[in-house]
């Protein structure tokens, strides 16, 4: 579990995957949507969706030319799980 956490700590870190998380929460979107607020290059955009998508926290689909991401949610709830686990150990330490 430590490296899935690992990957997933690591994705958060930064705030343009934040915010791609954000925008996917309120359903699946294209990368080109997913790319328009963001003043990058779309290469560079890229970079940031494959460490999304290697953390498991974002799946996306290819239909002909167009690539449509959605939050896959088994890390999220893998995550909150571990949270919870700590929050329990620390709340009996004080």
């Amino acid at each position: 579990m430590t490296n899935k956490l690992d990957l997933f700590f690591g994705a958060m870190a930064d705030p343009t995957r934040r915010a791609v998380i954000e925008q996917l929460a309120s359903g699946p979107a294209t990368v080109s949507a997913l790319h328009e607020p963001h003043a990058m290059a779309l290469p560079t955009f890229m970079r940031h969706l494959k460490v999304l998508e290697k953390s498991g926290i974002v799946r996306s689909i290819k239909k002909g030319r167009v690539r449509t991401c959605h939050l896959a949610p088994t890390p999220l709830v893998e995550v909150q799980g571990w949270l919870a686990w700590q929050r329990t150990v620390w709340e009996s330490r004080i």
